[in-house]
């Protein structure tokens, strides 16, 4: 699967212990969870099927303010948020490309891209590892 500005790994676990490592991990990182999106629950009450799919949304307003102040249609994208999911392969965690973000809303990148990078990189691989 490839999307654009879009990071995609495995995960060496099943869907809801994926789910709740990365929450774990966020709460740790002094984060909020603002958010849990269960689209195979949804499915489910309309007579659905939809493998596990959720979406966390996450993140720090003290971090996010500035960036909306600045940058107010960057609010479409934040909090920032992380998809899990199962295919027939397995289990997968995704989340945007901060500096695809930043593109996205003609941000000059003063380097924070690569500070949150380096963050989202870090609680990914700690939750799929």
């Amino acid at each position: 699967m490839s999307a654009q500005g879009l990071r995609v790994l495995p995960s060496r676990h099943g869907a809801i212990e994926t789910l709740e490592r990365l929450e774990a991990i966020v709460v740790r990182h002094g984060m909020t969870i603002f958010a849990r999106i269960d689209h195979g629950a949804a499915a489910e009450k309309v007579g659905l099927e939809l493998r596990p799919t959720v979406v966390v949304v996450f993140g720090s307003a003290r971090a996010g303010t500035p960036a909306m102040q600045a940058t107010p249609t960057l609010a479409i994208d934040l909090p920032l948020r992380m998809l899990i999911w199962q295919d027939e392969k397995g289990t997968w965690l995704g989340y945007n490309e901060p500096g695809w973000l930043f593109r996205r809303h003609g941000i000059a990148d003063d380097g924070s891209a690569d500070v949150m990078n380096d963050v989202l990189a870090s609680i990914a691989a700690e939750a799929t590892g």
